[in-house]
């Protein structure tokens, strides 16, 4: 619990610490474990909230403003209180073609709340997603990021209205139940909650290629016997000296002949000689 902006009650700071401590073990430069200790502080107070802000921040040895321009950076750290549930429906391309613009309407009028917002018993935030990354399922709609697939604007509905009630939702693939944004966010931080190996990984729809190569005996093409890669050099001193192959066929850019001052030079081209190259 946050006791104000400046930080927090010393039992919980004292937890915080033996967390922190256990994250920073993991890193040999401290400031990498910054992304994971947003997580731990957002585990604890269900956002990155000013005392959060301040404890990374003292950790780490940064200042609060280094730790608010990463805070601030991705989408996944919140800065003001977040649902109990994060109910994100994507709205990119082939999930809005699929009616994920829908879904999402019907949510947002169902919540009387429009993206980012919350609903005033603190218990769901909605958001647009750019790209839940599947696409095979589309519309798909997840929940504290766990998948809820082909999806319609009745059976997203269904799901919040569970949500709101205090019932449990099973989610398409992965765990058996949806944890909380908290908990979700101490996962995140690193402490694993022996619920990885839980569902369904990769449904039918992802393994379909998978099992059509398999059917039919298909496999990538194999090198030509006796084809051995090129040695580095092998492009010749000219193209090692540049630290680089040749490359490009016959008529492309790179064999077309030295024809300005900028082709010849890595030197900076002045006004004289572009107008001179130009006449």
């Amino acid at each position: 619990m946050v006791t104000d902006n400046r930080g927090y009650a010393p039992d919980v700071r004292a937890r915080l610490t033996a967390d922190a401590d256990q994250i920073l073990a993991r890193y040999p430069e401290a400031r990498s474990a910054l992304l994971p200790l947003l997580h731990l502080v957002q585990s604890e107070d269900g956002y990155v909230s000013p005392a959060g802000i301040a404890f990374c921040a003292d950790v780490l040895d940064l200042s609060r403003a280094s730790v608010s321009a990463v805070a601030t950076f991705y989408s996944q750290y919140k800065r003001r209180p977040n649902g109990e549930y994060t109910v994100g429906v994507c709205t990119n391309t082939l999930c809005a073609v699929m009616g994920g613009d829908a879904i999402f309407d019907r949510l947002s009028e169902r919540l009387g709340i429009g993206h980012d917002e919350t609903t005033e018993d603190g218990r769901i935030t909605l958001e647009r997603v750019e790209c839940n990354a599947a696409c095979d399922y589309a519309p798909v709609m997840v929940i504290n990021w766990e998948f809820f697939d082909n999806q319609t604007p009745t059976s997203a509905v269904d799901v919040v209205d569970a949500l709101l009630e205090g019932r449990p939702v099973t989610p398409t693939r992965g765990a058996d139940t949806v944890a909380t944004f908290r908990e979700v966010s101490r996962v995140l931080a690193g402490f694993e909650d022996g619920r990885a190996d839980e569902g369904v990984g990769a449904g039918p729809a992802t393994l379909v290629g998978l099992e059509m190569s398999r059917a039919k005996g298909w496999t990538a093409p194999a090198a030509a016997s006796g084809e051995t890669a090129e040695p580095e050099d092998a492009a010749g001193p000219d193209a090692q000296a540049a630290g680089t192959e040749q490359v490009g066929d016959t008529g492309s850019s790179a064999e077309r002949e030295e024809t300005t001052p900028a082709d010849e030079s890595a030197e900076p081209v002045t006004k004289s000689e572009e107008k001179g190259s130009s006449e």
